[in-house]
Formats: C-alpha cells, structure tokens, sequence
C-alpha cells in the first residue's frame, strides 16, 4: 500500500510535534467538577483550536449542560475528514477529562508538568487517553498533509465525562444526536495491553455494593455491653466469598473466564483501639459474566446478610453503587474487528485477538445503542496510577494502525 507507506513516513515525521502536542495537552487538567476541577473547557478550546489549524471539517461542540463549570456545560467535541466514499464514517472516539492525581508523594514530579524520560511521556493523563488522543489526531492530520483521502469519511470524538460516568459525554452524545450510523467503524481506545493484542469485543457486567453494618457501640473491655459491627462485618467478608463457588460459570472469551467477587474499600469506624465498633463500612467490587444473573446474585447476598444479621444481632444495610449490566457483545466477525486486525498485523506484526474484559469501557455505550464498537491501544496500562506514562513509541504505532484501518476498503 503505497499510500500508507506515505502516511507511516508522515506520522514519523511528526514524533516531536507529538510529543509537544502530548506535553500540552497534559499541562491542562480536565478534572471533572464532582472530583474538584473545572472540567474539560480549557482542554476543548485547545484542541478546537488544532482541528481548526489543521483543516479538519464539520467541527461541532455538542454541549451537556453543567453548571458547576465555569462555561455551564460539559464540551463534547465531533470534526471529520472527507473520504472516498460518505457511505459511512470511521470513529475513533477518546476522552478529555482525567482522573485526579492522587496522593503526589508518589510521583517523581509534577502531574500536570509532564517530561519525556527514556522513551516516555510522564503525567497525568498521558496514556489515559492521551496517548490514543494524539495518535488519532495526526494520523488524520498526516492525511490532510498528504492530500491522501481514506477510503471512507474519519471523523473524531473528543468526550467529557469518560472518568465519572459519561452521563455529560458519550451518553449524552448518543442521547441527543444522529451523528453515527449503523454500518459505521467505531474504535475506543480504551482498552489494551502491551503487546498491542487485545481487541476487547465484550465487558462483564460491573455490580459495586455498599455494605452498612450497625452494631453498638461499647468500651473495649466489656464487649459483653456492645455489639461489635467490625466483627460481624468480617464474617460477612467471609461469606461473600461463596459467591465464587455458588456462581461457578465459566467463558474463555475473558480472562479472568469467572465471575469475581472481591471486598475492596474499607472506611474508618473507630479512632481509638480500646472501643467496640458500633458502625462498620465495607465495599466490594463485582465483575459477573454476562451469562450470570444480576439480580440472581444480588438475592443470594440478600440471603447471607439476613443470616449474618440474625447470627449477630446486627442491622446490616446494602447499597447498589453502581449496576451496569453487561451490553451486547460486538461479534469477533464484525468489520471494525477485522480492520482492526489487518491493521495491528500490518503495523506491529502482532496477531490481535478479540476478548473479553473485566473493566467497563465506553464502548458499552455504543453496544447498548446497537452499534459494534471495538476497543484497541497498545498501552502499559498505566492509567490512574502515579507516575503515570506513554511510550512514545506506541503512540507514534497506534497512529499508524489508525492510518491503516482508515485505507481499508
């Protein structure tokens, strides 16, 4: 394919540019306001500023109302290339907003003053979804300096709200336009692994609980005068851990290929050691198989709390965090997935494979739409944690991959 021959020689060019545009865009925070930010206005502006200089088309700000920002909504940001042929649109979708950096003790810098070090871009960001950002922008960019057209029009989405329920993003995008179509490619790089091999097709559905044990609270040395709620919480700990053998269901298309059932978050009850617990708070964190019932399971933990709660005289309140069922699976023989895989052969020489994921991706939302989305990056998986990076290299591949996929006939 001469012209992507052309195009890969053109993103090469562009490795600095890249990396500036990186260190740019990380300099921004785009923290949403229930995480104490201002969300992505700043970010927005600069990038609509890129797609204007760059050439890109039919650029539009599809605007999710908030008022706890300082423009009173969250930007969505959709512009488009012209192909070959309009009969339908390559998306690659990406998100703006970031998670808060955390504890900053752990990080060798500034979060939001990115570096390069060692063929890496560090910050806040940079990888989720950054990386995947940049790559998609100037792969289209290396198209419009090429006067290349791809075989099919390419357009970009640039989301809000990705990192705290896409309410104010791509849910409000699908909900409040007409922009994507049936026979439309949508990739999400919002999902991957090192080796560039993972094409995710399906997510298990996600279940967090919130699990409230009320005891009494007494001195330490007459446990007699209380009732201890940290102990009959740990004992329900225990007895969540069943579920693993009640809900046995295996699928090889996920890895892990079970469901999982695991306690995570753990509050504060008391401060001093010498004082029985009158109140304890726990969490745990759910990834079921799409052939396992939710609400089978929410039933069995309503039977062991009410077990747990006569053992111990407690009252022990259950509280759905988050319910997100499992959408539809995207078919392995769909014709993102296969792009996909010509592409990621072509660039990395890798043999990608569709799986499932334990994680929720954005993707879901297009599947519940009815529309087969794919997610692929090749990615370290370093999102949300400190000293968070890109390689530099997989940002200049993906791009490529993009290139390619956007040749295909």
């Amino acid at each position: 394919m001469r012209k992507f021959e052309k195009i890969a020689r053109r993103i090469d060019s562009f490795r600095d540019e890249m990396i500036n545009f990186q260190i740019k865009l990380a300099s921004i925070p785009a923290i949403a306001p229930v995480n104490g930010g201002k969300g992505e206005g700043e970010k927005a502006n600069f990038l609509l500023m890129f797609l204007q200089e760059n050439g890109f088309e039919n650029i539009e700000i599809i605007k999710a109302p908030d008022l706890d920002t300082p423009e009173g909504y969250r930007p969505n940001i959709v512009a488009k290339i012209k192909g070959k042929s309009s009969s339908r649109t390559i998306w690659i979708m990406t998100h703006m907003d970031v998670v808060p950096p955390g504890d900053l003790a752990q990080w060798e810098g500034d979060p939001f003053k990115p570096y390069v070090k060692e063929g890496r871009i560090y910050g806040r960001g940079v990888e989720d979804n950054q990386q995947a950002m940049v790559a998609s922008l100037f792969a289209l960019k290396a198209f419009l300096v090429e006067k290349i057209k791809p075989a099919y029009d390419v357009g970009i989405v640039l989301v809000s709200d990705e990192e705290t329920g896409n309410i104010k993003g791509i849910d409000y995008v699908l909900k409040n336009t007409k922009i994507f179509q049936k026979n439309d490619l949508i990739i999400v790089p919002d999902a991957g692994n090192s080796e560039g091999t993972l094409i995710e097709i399906a997510e298990k559905s996600i279940l967090w609980l919130k699990f409230r044990t009320l005891g009494k609270q007494a001195h330490g040395s007459t446990p007699n005068k209380g009732i201890n709620s940290f102990k009959a919480a740990s004992h329900l700990v225990v007895e969540l851990g069943r579920l693993y053998n009640l809900f046995p269901e295996t699928d090889d298309l996920f890895d892990p290929p079970i469901s999982t059932f695991e306690p995570t978050k753990k509050e504060p009850n008391v401060p001093n050691i010498n004082t029985i617990p009158g109140e304890d708070i726990f969490y745990m964190d759910s990834r079921i198989l799409p052939k396992v019932s939710v609400d089978k399971v929410l039933q069995t933990i309503n039977q062991m709390v009410r077990r747990l709660e006569k053992k111990f005289q407690v009252k022990i309140q259950v509280e759905e965090v988050q319910k997100a069922l499992a959408a539809p699976t995207t078919s392995p023989r769909a014709p993102v997935v296969q792009a996909l895989k010509k592409a990621v052969w072509e660039v990395y020489r890798k043999k990608a494979v569709p799986r499932g994921i334990g994680g929720g991706t954005v993707a879901a939302f297009f599947r519940r739409a009815g529309f087969e989305a794919a997610c692929w990056s090749r990615i370290d998986e370093t999102a949300h944690q400190p000293n968070e990076y890109c390689r530099i290299d997989n940002m200049m591949g993906d791009a490529k991959v993009f290139a390619h996929l956007c040749l295909q006939e």
